[in-house]
C-alpha cells in the first residue's frame, strides 16, 4: 500500500515534534477529508500519534481543525505520547493507545524575556494558555481541576503506561494497534 493509499483510506501518521509545518499537513490532511462530498468521504479519520510534543499555538490550531471534523476522528497513541502530542491525542471521539506506549503529563514550559511591559503581557498570555489547557484536559477526561492540576498538570513530570493513563480518562482503551 502506497503512502497515498494510505492518506486516501483515512489514516494519518503525525511521528513528529508538534510544529506549525507538522500542524499545517495535519490541517490540510483533515480539511481535505471533510470538504469531500459526503458520498466520498472515509467513515472514520485513524490519526496515529507518536510525538515528544512542541509548538502550543500550532497544538490549538490542530485541535480547532480536530474539534470541527465531521468525520469521526479516533486517536491511536504510539510508542510515546507528550505534552502536546498528549493534547492531540486527547481530543480523538475514540482513543487508542497501544500497550507499551509512554504517556507524558506535565505542566508546559515557558520562556520569557524582554521589558517589565512585556513580561506582563506575556505572564497574561501564559495564563490564558495555562486555562486552555486546564479546560481541554477536563473536557476529554471529565476530571476535577484539582485532580488535574495536583496529579497531571503538576510541578513534576508525570509519566504514565497506557493502563496508568486509562485510569486517568486520558484514553479510552489499551490494544494493540489493528489495521
Amino acid at each position: 500500500m502506497s503512502y497515498e493509499s494510505v492518506e486516501e483510506a483515512g489514516y494519518y501518521v503525525f511521528m513528529a515534534e508538534v510544529t506549525p509545518d507538522t500542524c499545517a499537513s495535519a490541517i490540510k490532511f483533515l480539511l481535505a477529508k471533510n470538504l469531500q462530498p459526503p458520498a466520498k468521504r472515509v467513515k472514520e479519520i485513524r490519526f496515529l500519534i507518536s510525538s515528544p510534543g512542541g509548538c502550543l499555538t500550532s497544538c490549538f490550531a490542530l485541535l480547532d481543525v480536530m474539534g470541527s471534523s465531521k468525520i469521526p476522528i479516533i486517536t491511536f497513541g504510539l510508542g510515546n505520547v507528550a505534552s502536546c502530542g498528549l493534547l492531540l491525542f486527547m481530543a480523538g471521539d475514540t482513543r487508542v493507545l497501544s500497550p507499551n506506549t509512554a504517556v507524558l503529563s506535565h505542566q508546559f514550559n515557558w520562556g520569557s524575556r524582554g521589558k517589565e511591559h512585556e513580561l506582563v503581557a506575556d505572564r497574561v498570555e501564559q495564563d490564558n494558555t495555562s486555562e486552555r489547557i486546564l479546560q481541554h484536559y477536563k473536557a476529554c477526561t471529565g476530571l476535577t481541576d484539582k485532580v488535574i492540576k495536583d496529579e497531571l498538570l503538576g510541578p513534576s513530570d508525570t509519566w504514565l503506561t497506557a493502563k496508568q493513563a486509562l485510569r486517568y480518562h486520558l484514553c479510552d482503551h489499551v490494544k494493540n494497534f489493528r489495521m
